[in-house]
């Protein structure tokens, strides 16, 4: 077995380039394109993906003669999410000491905002989101955030898969108007949901840094009418403090 030249297993390498090569976009892809685009022989495709399609890592579509991610990264992503979750608890905990309202860690997986973390507001009138809930991005604030600091091209293609509805007066349905909140908070390193996922309800987010860009968001939730506006700009130095902690401590990344 041997070595990529930097201490690795060069199988392990080659493998992992083809998951990452699949995981690029949604398509299925097929042997001569994995070999372009990772400038391995065709015959080294074919040996793993056959390796990788036994272990549950890959799926063909006997249809298409393609290939797609198999239910075993599943597992994998669920189990790292656990994990993950468990991690940014104490700090959720302390967002909510701070600020008295609900908060999350989500992340984005494929066209789906899911919240994997939460630490709930000891208010009798509270919001909150099921941990595993999947949600729309374009209408929640944790969902803004992550798809402002994706390629412009891959938050297009995730809208329009997803679509625009419309779940409150106040949810943005025109694309170019979204085009110009994402690039106001990417400027402005955080997001506001006013009422545009749910009536009643204030969001504010921010990003959590991860080894390659953004790798989730944390928010903080509650009526619009105790989460004020003051009281988000007040909260805002807090949540990016803790964002830079969690990126340390679970992401290994500094600053």
């Amino acid at each position: 077995m041997g070595e990529d030249g930097r201490g690795g297993v060069q199988a392990v390498d080659r493998a992992l380039e083809v998951l990452e090569m699949l995981a690029a976009d949604d398509r299925p892809k097929g042997v001569s394109e994995l070999a372009r685009g990772t400038g391995l022989p065709a015959p080294t495709i074919h040996r793993l993906l056959g390796t990788l399609a036994a272990r549950g890592y890959v799926r063909r579509d006997d249809t298409l003669r393609k290939y797609v991610h198999g239910t075993a990264l599943i597992r994998l992503a669920a189990r790292a999410w656990d994990l993950l979750g468990t991690g940014a608890r104490p700090y959720l905990s302390e967002l909510t000491a701070a600020s008295g309202e609900t908060a999350n860690l989500a992340v984005l997986d494929d066209i789906h905002v899911v919240y994997i973390a939460q630490v709930e507001s000891t208010h009798r009138m509270r919001m909150f989101t099921e941990v595993g809930n999947r949600v729309l991005p374009h209408a929640a604030a944790v969902g803004k955030v992550l798809l402002a600091h994706q390629p412009r091209a891959d938050a297009d293609r995730i809208v329009e898969r997803t679509g625009l509805p419309r779940l409150t007066g106040n949810t943005i349905t025109n694309l170019d108007r979204l085009h110009a909140e994402l690039d106001r908070v990417a400027a402005a390193g955080h997001a506001v949901d006013e009422e545009e996922a749910e009536v009643g309800v204030r969001c504010l987010a921010v990003p959590v840094p991860g080894p390659d860009g953004v790798a989730a968001a944390i928010s903080v939730s509650g009526p619009a009418g105790r989460l004020s506006t003051d009281q988000c700009d007040e909260l805002l130095p807090v949540m990016h403090g803790t964002a830079r902690r969690i990126a340390a401590d679970l992401f290994g990344v500094a600053g």
